[in-house]
């Protein structure tokens, strides 16, 4: 595709952007290069050994785990989709991007994005079915339908980076180069020198689908949730059943403030101050606490945990 011409002679089409980042804090340059390598080696690892887990381990091989260990994948493509470039921003003192790679940021980020939302959902669903229909869940949640929930998620999360990104493709770039914290649609909307209204309704399409359906969803599958836990007459059966919801619960919150933070806004409501914040949150932050959440409160991710790290004594046979 060639982008060396314009309607406007006067004008050059932009072939690299500048990732601004923090570069405006230089006294905080070191920390939050410490800060960012700490969470980035912290979710790496964590969601990692979350994959390994749920892959070898024969006692998590149920659908929460298995998507879990979705999750978990798409926590690792989002930080390494993301971080590389904060880091590299903190440790340089010019952070640029080309055209080409900022199109593939914001295609990976997109889909990683978008489906751990539609995961979360679907997680919410899991633990509908476990606690208010337990007697049905084998039927309901059978390997078949949690590997068409899976594909499904992945397919159409694919589908949808890919146009969303193929409309930002067609956007000319001639003006400010310099991009807040990393490449999203609300940053680089701002600073296409074409007409964004197609893209702006399509973001505001799948903000509703993504964003706002999938919280209502999400919503009332722990609307009935809670409700059925407090039908329970014996609290150590409440306090059973609200144990197997509560870290999904968390990551939701957690997840869904900073989605809506940086995404469930107008364009011209964009704050780039906020989207930096909340880009922190939902790229570095969240994936860091998803696997600490889970295996900190999870009896059984603790004993696979254990059963994977153990290394048999010498002179004994297993």
């Amino acid at each position: 595709m060639e982008r060396g011409r314009t309607s406007k002679s006067n004008q050059t089409l932009v072939t690299e952007f500048v990732l601004q980042g923090f570069g405006e804090h230089p006294a905080l340059r070191v920390p939050l290069l410490s800060c960012f390598l700490a969470l980035y080696a912290v979710a790496l690892t964590g969601n990692a050994l979350i994959v390994a887990i749920v892959g070898c381990s024969a006692g998590l091989h149920s659908p929460m785990y298995f998507f879990l260990s979705n999750l978990a994948t798409m926590d690792i493509i989002c930080t390494s989709t993301i971080l590389p470039k904060v880091l590299a921003g903190l440790a340089a003192q010019e952070n640029t991007i080309s055209y080409a790679g900022c199109m593939a940021q914001l295609f990976f980020l997109l889909w990683s994005g978008s489906s751990e939302l539609l995961l979360l959902s679907v997680m919410a669903f899991d633990r509908y079915v476990a606690i208010c229909r337990p007697l049905h869940y084998s039927a309901i949640m059978s390997p078949g339908v949690c590997a068409a929930l899976s594909g499904g998620v992945w397919g159409l999360c694919v589908l949808k980076a890919a146009v969303n990104t193929r409309l930002m493709v067609r956007l000319s770039f001639c003006g400010p180069r310099v991009i807040t914290h990393f490449c999203e649609i609300p940053s680089l909307l701002l600073l296409s020198c074409s007409p964004t209204r197609v893209n702006s309704i399509m973001t505001v399409l799948a903000d509703g689908f993504y964003g706002f359906t999938n919280f209502l969803l999400t919503l009332v599958s722990y609307g009935c949730i809670i409700t059925s836990i407090l039908r329970i007459r014996s609290t150590e059966g409440k306090r059973r059943a609200f144990s197997t919801c509560s870290s999904h619960l968390i990551m939701v919150s957690v997840y869904y403030t900073a989605v809506f933070c940086a995404y469930i806004t107008s364009a011209s409501n964009y704050s780039p101050e906020r989207s930096k914040v909340a880009g922190v949150l939902y790229t570095a932050l969240s994936p860091t606490l998803n696997p600490l959440v889970y295996t900190l409160r999870n009896a059984e991710v603790q004993r696979a945990l254990g059963q994977l790290l153990r290394f048999p004594r010498r002179g004994t046979v297993n």
